[in-house]
């Protein structure tokens, strides 16, 4: 398992569809990605689980994945959520 810690920048701005979009990056990897923040971890591959999480402008997020193509999947969940 490999995991990072990012602060999510203005998503908003950046995206049309933050949410939609953002497990759509997640759906391109056939690693479980779930997403940590003070007590709540979710599936980042859930619209549902998104949608509760909210990923919001300042907010740090700790991102894991784990499988075959891990490193990847860390890789474009941190550019997404740091708007990079």
């Amino acid at each position: 398992m490999s995991s990072k810690e990012v602060v999510v920048s203005d998503v908003n701005k950046k995206h049309e569809n933050p949410i939609a979009e953002l497990v759509q990056v997640a759906c391109r990897f056939d690693s479980n990605i779930t997403l940590v923040s003070e007590d709540r971890r979710i599936n980042a591959k859930s619209i549902m689980g998104i949608m509760a999480f909210n990923p919001s402008y300042g907010m740090t997020i700790h991102i894991e994945a784990e499988g075959k193509d891990e490193s990847e999947a860390l890789e474009a969940m941190e550019q997404f959520l740091v708007c990079a």
